[in-house]
């Protein structure tokens, strides 16, 4: 079975671009071993062609030649959270797109995946963690507060997607929201609120671990 994980930095995880079996250091990784572990009689194959900093127009770029020419049987989605951050960056790096655009390039890549592969769909929700987030985004606004707005709104829309397109869906905010809970500081998963340590790496990993046994079992 080939499953293929994509999207932005949260699925990139530092992984070795000339080699897209490499998993990286993040959920990904935690996926497939839990995967493999459990489920020993099943040939898994991995694949990851997350690329830090990308937005969902970037994916929707790229979808065919890093997903659907690879032939996946199932594939992972994360993206969004950039189209939300570079709103709030200055200079160059200030790209405004709208929630009618994410939507739209959000549409089109599930679009591609459904039209031309049989792969079951997996995806997983943006989520923001805490307000370390500002420490990215340094500008006299509260960035985090912001973002965090703009996330309600993006959150049902994508919410939506899933239901038409995906077999499955790991409201990822909600999933860290009961996490949070039970731990005494906003930063145990990630030190900027965006991007996971090992803990929020391998809690996201659990979730998409059981959410995939479940679809192929």
């Amino acid at each position: 079975m080939r499953i293929l994980f994509t999207g932005d930095s949260i699925t990139d995880a530092n992984r070795d671009k000339r080699n897209y079996h490499d998993l990286g250091d993040g959920y990904a990784r935690y996926t497939a071993e839990l995967l493999q572990r459990e489920l020993p009689k099943t040939v898994f194959e991995f694949i990851n062609t997350g690329i830090s900093a990308n937005r969902t127009g970037q994916l929707f770029d790229r979808i065919y030649y890093d997903a659907v020419m690879l032939e996946p049987d199932l594939v992972v989605l994360l993206i969004g959270i950039n189209d939300l951050g570079r709103r709030y960056k200055s200079g160059s790096s200030h790209i405004e797109t709208s929630d009618e655009q994410i939507e739209l390039n959000y549409r089109s890549i599930l679009e591609q995946l459904r039209k031309y592969t049989n792969a079951k769909i997996v995806m997983m929700a943006p989520f923001i963690l805490d307000a370390e987030i500002n420490k990215l985004f340094p500008l006299d606004t509260p960035s985090g507060e912001h973002m965090r707005r703009d996330l309600q709104r993006i959150a049902p829309i994508i919410k939506a997607l899933s239901k038409q397109y995906a077999d499955a869906f790991i409201p990822l905010d909600e999933l860290f929201e009961r996490a949070m809970k039970k731990q005494p500081t906003s930063l145990y998963f990630s030190a900027d609120g965006i991007h996971p340590n090992a803990r929020g790496a391998e809690l996201i990993g659990n979730a998409c671990a059981e959410t995939i046994k479940n679809l192929i079992s």
